[in-house]
């Protein structure tokens, strides 16, 4: 591995180990091997490895659900989501400690431009590659609307759960109750 990819490793340790707010570039620096001063010259500063490091680890997850969805070979819309609901409900265990930093994220966003910048672009792209997935559409090429209607509504779906899951891991819904509530809520009157 290179040094940048040893760094983005000992950040994603660090995550798991101690959290996005605890972590310092002494621990990253420790946890990958590499120089402190290293941080800086690949990353331009510690914030900015752990954002990448937070964005990477939510990718990989998201390639999770991917992997499902098109293994599945589900044709139909609701098929599609009925898979991505049970990979998310069924990885949420495993990501724990990837979601509880995740979230930590979001809080620093609120105090760190280039973060909020970084969370806004991954939303953004989270919200095209989740709408597409579900519509079985070429993600490059959907049209803006969907994304904004299709891929904001799976985006808060996952993120929901999320949350919910940090909280009251016992609450959350089957896919198929979900889907249930889904339909209950766009079944005309």
């Amino acid at each position: 591995m290179s040094q940048r990819e040893d760094l983005l490793a000992g950040a994603r340790r660090c995550l798991v180990e101690k959290g996005y707010a605890k972590t310092t570039a002494r621990d990253i620096a420790a946890a990958s091997g590499a120089h402190l001063a290293s941080i800086g010259y690949h990353f331009g500063s510690k914030d900015a490895l752990m954002n990448a490091a937070v964005l990477e680890a939510s990718g990989e997850w998201g390639d999770v659900f991917t992997r499902a969805v098109r293994a599945s070979r589900a044709e139909a819309p609701e098929d599609r989501m009925r898979v991505l609901l049970t990979s998310l409900l069924e990885t949420l265990p495993e990501q724990r400690d990837l979601l509880v930093s995740s979230v930590q994220a979001f809080g620093q966003a609120q105090f760190d431009e280039s973060m909020r910048a970084a969370l806004a672009a991954g939303i953004d792209e989270g919200r095209r590659e989740l709408a597409a997935l579900v519509l079985d559409l070429p993600a490059d090429g959907i049209d803006p609307a969907v994304v904004a209607g299709v891929g904001s509504v799976l985006y808060n779906l996952v993120a929901g759960y999320v949350l919910q899951y940090l909280v009251a891991p016992d609450s959350l819904p089957t896919a198929e109750q979900a889907l249930a509530g889904l339909r209950a809520l766009t079944a005309p009157s």
